[in-house]
Parts: C-alpha cells; structure tokens; sequence
C-alpha cells in the first residue's frame, strides 16, 4: 500500500509538471505559427500582382544636328542643396515598336513626365510641335520616350510652382551645355516660377545650339566625341535643385567667352580643361 500511494503521488507530480510546462509554452507556440503563416503566405495572383518595369534597347542616339538661335545669359543663384537635387532621375528612348515590345501588356501611355513632386513637367516635342509619347509599364517609373530616325526634338520643362529651379539636362550621357560627361555638379538653366525652358540641342555658343536629332546610333553625338560612352546612348537626364536667386544681381548678360581657335584633340595641350565652355562639334570616324 506505501508502495502504491508513493508511485501515485510520483505520477501525479509527473503530471502537474506537464500541465505547467504546457501551460507555459502554449503562447509561445501560439505566436510562433501565427509568425510563420504570416511570413509564409501563398504569393498573390499573378493577375494582382504588379509588373517588373522593363527596359526597351534603344535603337535610336542622337546626332549633332542644324544650327540654332537660341540665347542665353548668366543669372546668378545659389542652390539650396549643392550636392543633394530635389529631384533627378532619367528616361529611355527607341522607336515606338521596340518599346512595345519590351513593355509588353503591360504598356501605359502618357504625354509628360512629373517631377519634384509634380512641381515641374517635362515633355519631350517632336519638330512639328507635338508632344511624344512616353510609355512606361502599369505602376513603374521607367519611361521611354518614342522616336523616329531623323526627327528633331526638344526638351520642355514647365514649372508648376512658385520656386526656382536649376535644371541640369544631359542627353546620351552628355551635359547638353558643355559636351562633357554628366554630372550633378555641372551649371544648369534657370527655371523660373510658372515659366517653360526649351532646351533644344547641344550648347555651341552663347547664341547657338546644335538641333537635337534622333539618328542611328553610329551617327549619335556622344559616338563621334572624345567624351561620349557608347553605352549612355539612348538615354536623357534630369536633375532639379532648388536655388535662391542673388536679388542683389538677378539677371546679368552672360559675358561672351573668348574666342578659342579650335584645335586637333590628338595635338598637346598646355589647358586642355579650358580649351572650350560649350560643347565641341563631333568628329565622326567615317
């Protein structure tokens, strides 16, 4: 009998100790499946879900097209954030069927791009006047701009705000006022509050640019320059800073830039750096 009522009060505490133990590990449990099913969820249906943005090869550059008037001078500002831009971002270009090709179905159609916020529009214009279209795929930001071999083009910023902007623009990886690589930290044109910039080729002189033109890629500007990359051909750049005009001296006439007697880009040269302020004209290999 002492034997038995000794096994029994053993069993029973085996017993208690489970209960605890389960008592105490069931929360525990409990948050670990509701974490799991959570992080393990089926993927969403392939029709909800949303499309990878897609990136059409450009079949298009850009050339060094016609003269232009187009005059320019030096208004003095400062930028609010030299090293940070409000906004910059960039968009492809092709003809129209490789685009829509690479998009697919999922292919949306739009006139303008936004940027800062939708402060600024940018619309890219055919010769005739027209606006583009610009395609991106449903939901993304990646833009490509249709073109056609031959036809001119310009880059229109409006401004939608009360600030002033600087705008720096680069086409085929080329700063269009300088010919140079793009940077950031390149000058730009001054966009005023409620005002439009027509930027419609690259910079040849204080009262000139060079037309932009769609063209095959061996003919493209930055294939034909010592500072081009064939690999930024097709592509267009924007970036916006913010700047505070110097009211002391808002709208100064730019100085015109000495005269520079153009040289053979293989001859030595004692500054190569300040040989030119605009954009030099292309050297096309054959």
């Amino acid at each position: 009998m002492g034997f038995n009522m000794a096994m029994w009060r053993l069993l029973l505490g085996f017993l208690i100790a489970a209960g605890l133990a389960a008592c105490s590990t069931a929360p525990t449990f409990d948050a670990k499946e509701a974490s799991v099913a959570e992080i393990s969820a089926p993927p969403a249906p392939a029709a909800m879900a949303a499309p990878r943005p897609a990136k059409a090869q450009s079949t298009l550059g850009t050339q060094w097209g016609e003269g232009r008037e187009s005059v320019t001078k030096v208004v003095q500002a400062s930028r609010l954030t030299p090293d940070r831009p409000r906004d910059a971002g960039q968009m492809r270009y092709s003809d129209e069927d490789s685009i829509r090709r690479a998009l697919g179905k999922y292919a949306e159609q739009q006139t303008n791009a936004l940027l800062a916020d939708g402060d600024v529009e940018l619309q890219v214009l055919g010769g005739n006047g027209a606006a583009l279209r610009i395609f991106s795929t449903r939901g993304a930001k990646d833009f490509h701009v249709a073109g056609r071999n031959g036809e001119r083009y310009e880059l229109v910023y409006t401004n939608r705000s009360k600030r002033y902007y600087e705008v720096v623009a680069t086409v085929d990886g080329l700063d269009v006022l300088s010919g140079q690589p793009g940077s950031i930290q390149s000058a730009g044109y001054l966009l005023r509050p409620g005002e439009r910039l027509v930027i419609d080729g690259f910079r040849k002189s204080d009262r000139e640019v060079a037309a932009f033109r769609f063209s095959v890629k061996g003919r493209a500007y930055a294939n034909n320059t010592p500072a081009g990359d064939a690999r930024n051909v097709g592509v267009i750049g924007s970036a916006l800073f913010e700047v505070r005009l110097d009211q002391r001296d808002p709208d100064l006439p730019r100085r015109r830039a000495p005269e520079v007697e153009l040289r053979d880009p293989r001859d030595p040269s004692a500054f190569p750096a300040d040989a030119r302020q605009y954009a030099p004209p292309p050297q096309y290999r054959r």
